[in-house]
């Protein structure tokens, strides 16, 4: 956080020697830098990472621009979108923000009823890296979002290619996202497409954080026909007591693989096939010899339960399939999410 901007789901804004703007990284660069070589670029992007901040003014000036790919930005005033930018790669694009005259007409509180406040500005960053140089309001005082201005719970939420959001036209629109904007609760989305090894040095970042309440763990699918049963065991074990050990009061949920492809091929012996029912049955026994209160099990096949949902590549889920999944994940949590609001009173 600077002095008047919040940085969600930003664990480090990295400077460059050569160039100017803070990089907004998702992971600490040790831990990045600790990954697969697929991996350290996927750490890279931005993906979820919002720039969150409070004005009064009217006309708002925000300086951003897309490193190594061209990207694109969601605008949302406190849950209501607002606008999206297209942002093209090395360049500095200025969002020319206008504070909707609207709001004015109706109740506030139809406003303010679910997450945010609607005095929040959210600039919501797609599946690239961003960079960030200045806000400018015109003379007007620029505040971070207050505790009460944001959601009260945050989820953490790890895996895939899936979890990052692949395969929505939107990052914003995948499943994770859907889950938490049903929930009324906040995200920090970890996602790592093609990624998702459970490093030890991954495990222990996510193991030592404590800015969630709830986690979500979707494990097993980047690691079939690469990692052996047992690596696959050992590297979710690591992951998953050291979370518990952490945190053995927060909810901790896993789901077993999404249904795919390799769920259904004719050849029942292919070993993506052969891996996942393992990879399945190894989170199953898992949770089973833990007995702990605060771990939960789900079945993936519950949460992604059409498969007419995913896209041709019959692996991601297409905005619709983001939908369902989100509508019934967030079923599987509420009971959790409940407990947790009733905690605090």
């Amino acid at each position: 956080m600077l002095d008047n901007v919040a940085f969600h789901n930003t664990a480090e804004l990295e400077t460059s020697m050569y160039l100017p703007g803070l990089r907004l990284q998702r992971f600490p660069k040790q831990v990045r830098e600790s990954l697969t070589d697929k991996g350290r670029t996927k750490a890279a992007e931005s993906s979820g990472c919002e720039i969150r901040f409070v004005t009064e003014a009217t006309n708002i000036r925000v300086m951003i621009a897309a490193q190594e790919k061209n990207g694109h930005v969601l605008v949302f005033k406190g849950d209501l979108f607002h606008a999206a930018y297209d942002l093209k790669a090395g360049v500095v694009t200025t969002l020319q923000l206008e504070a909707p005259e609207r709001f004015a007409e109706v109740p506030s509180e139809l406003l303010d009823n679910v997450a945010f406040s609607s005095n929040v500005w959210r600039i919501y960053c797609d599946r690239f890296t961003v960079i960030f140089y200045d806000i400018d309001a015109y003379g007007f005082a620029i505040r971070p979002p207050e505790r009460q201005e944001v959601p009260q719970l945050t989820m953490l939420a790890y895996g895939s290619s899936i979890t990052q959001g692949a395969g929505a036209l939107s990052h914003y629109n995948g499943y994770v996202q859907q889950t938490a904007r049903r929930l009324g609760i906040d995200v920090l989305n970890l996602g790592l497409s093609g990624s998702c090894y459970c490093e030890p040095e991954l495990a222990d970042h996510l193991a030592e954080r404590g800015d969630w309440d709830l986690a979500y763990l979707e494990l097993g699918v980047n690691m079939r026909g690469t990692v052996s049963t047992e690596e696959f065991q050992h590297r979710a074990t690591y992951l998953l007591d050291g979370i518990i050990r952490n945190h053995p009061t927060k909810p901790i949920l896993v789901t077993t693989i999404y249904s795919n492809r390799a769920t259904y091929f004719h050849d029942t012996a292919h070993p993506f096939s052969v891996a996942e029912k393992q990879f399945n049955d190894v989170l199953k026994r898992y949770v089973e010899s833990r007995q702990h209160a605060n771990l939960t099990l789900l079945d993936g096949a519950q949460i992604m339960i059409d498969f007419t949902s995913l896209t041709s590549d019959l692996i991601h889920p297409s905005d619709y399939g983001h939908s369902r999944m989100g509508e019934q994940l967030a079923g599987f949590l509420r009971p959790s999410v409940d407990k947790l609001r009733a905690a605090q009173g």
